[in-house]
């Protein structure tokens, strides 16, 4: 499947705020958006910023969303169509989908430092789901799993750095987090109150519903 490979830094400085693409580097001052707060390329500094309204505003949030998760457009509307077929508020239920992707509850469990780095610890088979191992991103977790670092991959160098990183984020009430044991379980589905992220998702539901 095809995916994006180049610098994610550049997508933060597309969109001019913090997308959160790059783990602890994200939060640093060498953060890119916090030192060159311009769109990149050779005359994004000189570009005049134009006032995005209507259809671009409601594009930028869709692109947005679809970088902070790593999705292709065709799996980001498929998560939309069934959003809209479930009772409840359309956007919420799209960024839940999204949520309890099973690349970004990896991420959000700690196991590391960021959704691209989870992706990879997810591909190369390090991922057990109720005993299975499970080897797709997108996997879509569900009330009541449980979520563990298979025995074999315990000391990756990448989890213990994962450890010390999440040791300085916020809790995530919708996990049971045994970071120890490095397991956890979906105890919850995520309120919009959970999602803390720069997206409108009302713009993203405007835009599909053209």
């Amino acid at each position: 499947m095809a995916r994006y490979t180049g610098a994610v830094c550049r997508l933060c400085r597309r969109d001019g705020t913090k997308l959160f693409l790059k783990g602890a580097k994200c939060f640093s001052e060498k953060c890119p958006v916090e030192k060159r707060n311009f769109p990149p390329g050779q005359h994004g500094q000189s570009r005049k910023v134009k006032k995005v309204v209507g259809y671009g505003l409601q594009l930028r949030e869709k692109q947005k969303a679809k970088r902070i998760y790593f999705t292709l457009e065709t799996q980001f509307r498929a998560y939309y169509q069934k959003a809209s077929n479930k009772t409840g508020v359309t956007g919420e239920l799209l960024l839940q989908q999204l949520e309890t992707r099973l690349d970004n509850v990896i991420y959000r469990l700690g196991f590391a430092i960021s959704r691209r780095q989870a992706r990879q610890v997810v591909r190369h088979g390090h991922v057990q789901v109720n005993g299975r191992k499970v080897n797709i991103p997108s996997f879509q977790c569900k009330i009541g799993d449980e979520i563990a670092i298979r025995e074999g991959s315990k000391a990756l160098a990448l989890l213990e750095e994962a450890k010390g990183f999440a040791s300085g984020q916020n809790s995530v009430p919708w996990l049971d987090i045994n970071r120890d044991g490095l397991s956890g379980k979906v105890i919850a589905l995520p309120s919009r109150a959970d999602i803390n992220l720069p997206v409108n998702e009302q713009l993203i539901v405007e835009l599909y519903s053209k």
